[in-house]
């Protein structure tokens, strides 16, 4: 990021084509990780603005419904409540097993409980229990329903391999500062050809059109590629970090990344469990991701996480549980660490 900010400051338009020329290497690099054409990605801003393009780029009529699991990140779910004025239905997915767990058949029951939904979106991995949807055969529902399947992969992309094109989604997004390492402010959304005819652009400009780089030709002719959803100018100094770290993250490997999860979390949760300590999340190898959160009797999460904090070790207070998060780069003394600080101070 200081790296191009440094050519943008030192020779301005004259270091143009080779900021777009990266531009572009990252967008293959991106489409790479999701698993699907370079044409079906675009830049955005975070994951609320990729959620909202579909809320707002749809044709909707009063009557038609959205359905959303309950407990999702308010991302998810607050672009579609803003359509209710609008006579747009949001149907809620009730998880089970105390919030732990968010199966097959209870998306099912949502969405045959009325009319068939327009858009059916979900997170992948669920922020505060961690569960992870089976996104494939959701997106055998949802395509047998008719309904577009919008998910968040911003929990799960960068630590759990990701083959979008074989789950069958229609639109997928995901900032880059949480598992894909990457700054704040920049983020990656795709989205299908077949969508793409559906969901219009919010912001027609100079960059989404067929002819970008043609300021005298002012016909809207929409790009067929998901860059139509660009609009203008990007964060290119946002894209140039990106794109360090998902060379990182490609030169390591996802598969290898996702196997070091594993074993950490496995880890964190032998040693929690033998404290007393109850663990809230999914923990079933179809079910299971990166995130582990965990409750311990007495005192509230909050003043349990500063006092983790304290020691040096990140982790976030989610609902009544202590949410822990390891990534590739964690390694086992780490998470001996933090048994160790739950087991001296916090049991």
């Amino acid at each position: 990021m200081v790296g191009a900010a440094r050519l943008a400051s030192a020779y301005g338009a004259m270091e143009y084509e080779s900021r777009a020329h990266r531009i572009e290497e990252v967008r293959a690099t991106a489409a790479r990780l999701i698993g699907v054409p370079t044409a079906d990605v675009a830049f955005v801003k975070n994951t609320t603005e990729g959620v909202a393009l579909v809320a707002t780029g749809l044709d909707w009529l009063p009557g038609d419904r959205v359905v959303v699991p309950d407990l999702e990140f308010p991302t998810v779910l607050l672009p579609f409540l803003a359509l209710e004025d609008r006579g747009v239905e949001v149907t809620r997915v009730q998880p089970e097993g105390g919030g732990r767990t968010l199966p097959l058949a209870a998306f099912r029951r949502a969405m045959e409980s009325g009319r068939p939904p327009r858009v059916v979106a979900t997170s992948w991995v669920q922020y505060g229990r961690g569960w992870r949807t089976d996104m494939a055969a959701l997106g055998e529902l949802c395509r047998d329903a008719g309904s577009l399947l919008v998910v968040d992969a911003i929990q799960g992309l960068g630590a759990v391999p990701a083959d979008v094109s074989a789950w069958g989604a229609d639109v997928v997004v995901a900032s880059a500062h949480k598992w894909l390492l990457g700054p704040e402010g920049i983020g990656v959304l795709a989205v299908s050809e077949s969508a793409r005819t559906q969901v219009r652009p919010a912001h027609a400009g100079w960059a989404s059109v067929a002819h970008r780089g043609d300021f005298a030709d002012l016909r809207l002719v929409f790009d067929d590629s998901a860059r139509r959803y660009e609009g203008g100018t990007l964060d290119v100094a946002g894209i140039h970090a990106l794109g360090a770290s998902l060379d990182l993250l490609d030169a390591a490997g996802i598969d290898a990344i996702w196997t070091h999860v594993c074993e950490r979390t496995d880890q964190a949760v032998i040693g929690l469990a033998a404290l007393g300590a109850e663990v809230c999340s999914d923990r079933s190898d179809a079910g299971r991701s990166g995130i582990v959160t965990f409750r311990l009797p007495g005192g509230s999460p909050i003043d349990q996480v500063a006092v983790l904090a304290s020691h040096g070790i990140a982790t976030a207070a989610r609902g009544d549980g202590i949410r822990i998060a390891p990534h590739g780069y964690t390694t086992a003394d780490e998470i001996d660490h933090l048994v160790g600080a739950v087991g001296q101070h916090l049991t």
